[in-house]
């Protein structure tokens, strides 16, 4: 009887102390946790920045209206007058005006 006795006084005592190991893993289960809530405040800063720049004016910051001109979709600042390309567009200039279709002059209204 002595021995079950003796089990049950030092389960008692591991219940009361937390031991090495259980510390340890709450610690790397609170630094888990802050990692995984920093990232996710990085990316919502992120997000934020991005949509505070999203098609805003590289010179004056202001707000770009989009208009067609000849099949390709420019990017025009109604303040400063700036006209900015997305990806890809300046090659379609250039493939129009190889085929003469005058398309950098009718764009900045330049007449032949």
């Amino acid at each position: 009887m002595e021995r079950s006795g003796t089990r049950t006084e030092k389960l008692m005592a591991t219940e009361e102390k937390p031991s090495k190991n259980e510390t340890e893993y709450f610690a790397r289960l609170d630094a888990e946790l802050m990692k995984d809530r920093r990232a996710r405040l990085d990316s919502e800063r992120m997000t934020q920045e991005r949509s505070a720049h999203f098609n805003k004016c590289p010179k004056c910051g202001y707000d770009l209206t989009e208009r067609e001109h000849h099949h390709v979709k420019v990017d025009e600042c109604r303040e400063c007058g700036g006209i900015w390309l997305d990806k890809g567009e300046l090659e379609m200039i250039e493939e129009f005006d190889r085929r003469g279709s005058g398309f950098m002059g009718s764009l900045f209204g330049f007449k032949r």
